[in-house]
């Protein structure tokens, strides 16, 4: 027993020489992780530059194409609502504030309402619940626009001007201010209707962004909030939201963006009116999007087609606004964190 012993500890060592001699040194061994590093690098530095020129190229191409108007009009065409195709004057002033005003509502509407589904996939619903219901909501954004637009058009509409409108109107009368809010002939389309039909659209974006992040907060922290007696409401308000601001404003700026550029849905419940005779919620309007697909195609050359290319560079500067101003929130909200005690 004892003389076998030395004869297999020599074996094994012998065996573990060959293989150590068997393999190539580090100095020898082919390095092709650098090569492969810098070849990633500049692939990656390539992707960026080109959106960056993408970027570029669409901004002056729009800037090439709406001179002659910007020659004409200048910073006027922003306030003027006169588009007369037919005596070639054009503003744009209806359709900014079309624009402008059902994407402030489908914010108002849109936001509460997937800040609440969030929660409750996260912090509310039964295990058995999430899955499917979150699969429904995000299957919303599936659905075409233009399906959005027919349904918003022939059902939506007439059920808002038949239970909406025309008891606001009967309430209002009479009553300065809220009256005009709801004027307007009862047929279902306008600036509100368009409004809660973007809503609908963006509430699948900006829900599944919120729901994604809310998931992302550590359950360290939240089950230290509850220990400490928290309520549901306190370790989202104080825990959960602080925690993921950065990714619920992008949630929100991702719906801001898709209610801004939405063209087909818009376009079917706007009313397409370039007249804006009041402020009502339900006055038929005009936004840029919907101005931009009902007249381009047959826009012949010169100011018609100049002036529907300002209204495109307008809402490309509207958007790069709306971006600038939500990294500049970010930003002061970072600062201010650490004035905190």
């Amino acid at each position: 027993m004892s003389s076998t012993l030395p004869a297999s500890a020599a074996v094994f060592e012998l065996a573990a020489e060959d293989a150590h001699a068997a393999k190539p040194s580090p100095a020898k061994r082919p390095r092709s992780g650098a090569a492969v590093d810098r070849l990633f690098g500049w692939a990656a530095l390539s992707a960026a530059l080109l959106t960056l020129a993408l970027l570029i190229g669409i901004l002056l191409s729009l800037l090439a194409g709406a001179w002659p108007a910007i020659e004409k009009y200048g910073l006027g065409f922003l306030t003027s609502s006169v588009w007369d195709p037919v005596q070639d004057n054009y503003g744009g002033l209806v359709m900014i504030y079309g624009t402008l005003a059902t994407s402030l509502i489908a914010l108002l509407i849109a936001v509460p309402v997937s800040f609440g589904i969030a929660l409750f996939l996260t912090e509310l619903s039964p295990s058995w619940l999430k899955r499917p219901l979150g699969t429904a909501i995000e299957l919303l954004a599936a659905v075409p626009s233009i399906v959005y637009g027919m349904w918003g058009l022939l059902v939506f509409g007439p059920i808002l001007a038949t239970y909406v409108q025309q008891p606001l109107q009967k309430l209002f009368a009479g009553v300065p201010y809220l009256g005009a809010l709801v004027s307007g002939p009862p047929v279902g389309i306008g600036i509100l209707s368009a409004g809660i039909i973007l809503a609908i659209m963006i509430i699948p974006f900006i829900a599944s962004v919120m729901r994604d992040v809310f998931d992302v907060t550590p359950a360290l922290l939240k089950e230290s909030a509850y220990g400490l007696g928290s309520t549901t409401w306190e370790v989202v308000s104080k825990v959960v939201l602080p925690y993921t601001k950065a990714g619920v404003i992008g949630g929100i700026m991702l719906g801001l963006g898709r209610a801004l550029g939405e063209t087909m849905a818009v376009t079917f419940v706007i009313g397409n009116a370039n007249q804006l005779n009041s402020l009502s919620l339900f006055e038929a309007a005009n936004s840029i999007t919907s101005v931009l697909a009902n007249e381009f195609a047959e826009a012949g050359e010169g100011l018609h087609q100049a002036a529907l290319m300002y209204l495109g560079l307008v809402l490309f500067f509207i958007t790069f606004v709306v971006l600038a101003l939500s990294k500049l929130l970010l930003q002061r909200m970072k600062k201010s964190e650490g004035t905190r005690t």
